[in-house]
């Protein structure tokens, strides 16, 4: 069983100015402690379930780019990218350069995006649901053609490249890991099995029945479903120790998660509660593994 970090609150104490030496100290803590991944969300304004939207919040890739260069060899993304939020071509290009720029560590986290306030706020265009499924599909396509060289034209339901040439290429090969975000059981789960490399579903009663639909889904693409790794964040009491964090990690292998991201509470710092935790974590194995 693997452990990440998820850091989705950006409000330490000091005001703005010791954000970057407070989120300087946990991903290097994260780190050295040992865990897998480190994620940031990629929103522009704070979530309701987390703080007000006024709470600060970083430009996701730009902050794991400051974190790539404090880190030596935990994995980076974002948890996850909201699929309208950038020109697709754009997004494999801001992905690719991260994987360069860390060695190799960079994942694209992507989602059919949501929040539509903060869309709306900064003038993004917040496309229809539909409209943002098919965006999604064409960003998945695209990124596999880039990740291959080809810079072939692409003509997809919703977006068209006339030369989607990546150079260079990521240092992850044939590519960063590919995760799609959510639980929607016709059109998400369905892309994951059919282009992603791994999966994000929330811890909940929902989980096992997620994780069948997906299992169908692959049977249909003639995907092997364990190929894909599935993640799940969740989250911790404040005052939360190692054991409890073993016993979750314990608790989501035996329904067959093979990493689980801590979400770090505003006010929190797990990171080390989570570097204790990892080297028994590292014992457990996921069911079906």
């Amino acid at each position: 069983m693997r452990i990440g970090l998820q850091v989705p609150s950006f409000t330490f104490p000091g005001g703005p100015e010791r954000i970057a030496p407070e989120f300087a100290r946990i991903a290097r803590d994260a780190d050295q402690g040992g865990l897998d991944s480190l994620w940031v969300m990629d929103h522009f304004f704070q979530i309701q379930s987390v703080g007000p939207a006024e709470d600060p919040m970083l430009e996701g890739y730009s902050a794991l780019a400051y974190a790539a260069a404090l880190t030596e060899r935990i994995t980076l993304g974002t948890m996850v990218t909201g699929v309208s939020y950038r020109s697709p071509g754009l997004l494999v290009k801001t992905v690719t350069t991260l994987d360069v720029l860390s060695g190799g560590r960079a994942w694209l986290g992507v989602g059919a995006a949501w929040n539509d306030e903060e869309s709306r706020g900064l003038g993004l265009y917040f496309p229809p649901t539909a409209e943002r499924f098919e965006l999604l599909e064409d960003t998945l396509r695209l990124a596999h053609q880039m990740w291959k060289g080809d810079d072939a034209p692409f003509h997809g339901a919703k977006v068209t490249a006339e030369r989607p040439l990546n150079s260079p290429q990521s240092v992850r090969r044939p590519h960063p890991p590919i995760l799609v975000g959510g639980m929607g059981e016709k059109k998400t789960l369905r892309f994951v099995a059919k282009y992603a490399d791994a999966c994000n579903i929330f811890d909940g009663d929902q989980l096992p029945h997620k994780l069948d639909v997906l299992r169908e889904h692959c049977e249909r693409e003639g995907r092997d479903y364990a190929e894909i790794e599935k993640t799940s964040l969740t989250l911790l009491p404040d005052d939360a120790s190692p054991a409890q964090a073993l016993d979750t990690a314990g608790r989501l292998a035996e329904a067959g998660i093979d990493q689980v991201i801590f979400s770090q509470r505003p006010g929190t710092d797990i990171a080390g509660v989570l570097s204790e935790a990892r080297s028994q974590a590292e014992k457990i194995v996921p069911a079906g593994r």
